[in-house]
């Protein structure tokens, strides 16, 4: 991605985020953006936990994402989406 692919050091990013409430017989879902504080992009992650676990004992989340990176003028708007 357009995160990974700079040449700037790598440094920790503000993530914020929030779940539905779990107990034993859902599967909540969740969301979350990261600021990257190295890249003028952010990302927004959303998706679900299946909290039961799959033959190799892991637990299964499903996600999807998008990430915004900064363009400097509307003609390039079609570019700044992944």
């Amino acid at each position: 991605t357009a995160v990974t692919a700079t040449n700037n050091k790598i440094l920790e990013s503000p993530l914020q985020g929030s779940q539905h409430s779990t107990n034993q017989k859902s599967h909540p879902t969740f969301g979350f953006t990261v600021n990257w504080s190295f890249s003028d992009s952010v990302t927004v992650f959303t998706g679900q936990c299946f909290c039961f676990v799959d033959e190799d004992g892991e637990e299964i989340l499903k996600t999807m994402w998008l990430l915004r990176s900064q363009v400097d003028s509307m003609k390039d708007d079609w570019k700044a989406t992944r």
